[in-house]
């Protein structure tokens, strides 16, 4: 049995769980509602405040969706109660970001800004601090979405090896190499 699958998930007060005919399963909640579609052989049962994920055979490709679906249902669960968050810093002279409404415009050294539209379903914000890396605030619910986008972000300027310049995770370490002159 797959140890995450088997593990129950604990549905706090205000959060309703339905699944359709169709096998789509919804999840809503006090932050908002998300929607899934649930492979046809994944059963979901709820009692008592607890859903469990259960699968009919032990055929690999049952085994592999068992865990999957079981982390999927708890992110979508944990997302409508108290959301997600992932924050981002520029490291870089005159990096900048700032945003307008869910236009993020960003400065990372290239000859002209660039600008990301931020999906709807995601809140932008922005910190600048004399004295510290600007920093960009990503929150939402749903957590595939969020990292698909702070990804994107990172992508547009990646940390380099040698002085650690760009745009990183908040919580990131990069391992710095040594340069040329590392050997003489």
């Amino acid at each position: 049995m797959s140890r995450i699958g088997k593990s129950p998930i604990k549905l706090a007060s205000g959060v309703t769980v339905s699944v359709s005919p169709a096998n789509e399963l919804t999840v809503k909640g006090p932050k908002g509602e998300l929607k899934r579609n649930i492979d046809r052989d994944i059963k979901i049962e709820v009692k008592d405040g607890v859903l469990t994920v259960v699968r009919p055979t032990d055929q690999i490709r049952h085994r592999a969706l068992h865990g999957l679906y079981r982390a999927l249902i708890a992110n979508m669960v944990e997302g409508v109660t108290e959301g997600f968050k992932k924050q981002l810093e520029l490291v870089g002279v005159g990096y900048k970001a700032a945003h307008n409404g869910q236009l993020l415009d960003l400065s990372l050294g290239y000859s002209h800004n660039i600008i990301v539209e931020i999906p709807k379903e995601l809140k932008v914000s922005t910190l600048t601090e004399k004295g510290a890396n600007p920093k960009i605030m990503l929150e939402g619910i749903d957590n595939q979405l969020l990292g698909q986008v702070a990804a994107k972000i990172r992508s547009l300027r990646k940390p380099e090896p040698y002085k650690g310049k760009g745009v990183r995770y908040s919580d990131e370490v990069v391992r710095k190499k040594a340069g040329k002159s590392a050997g003489k």
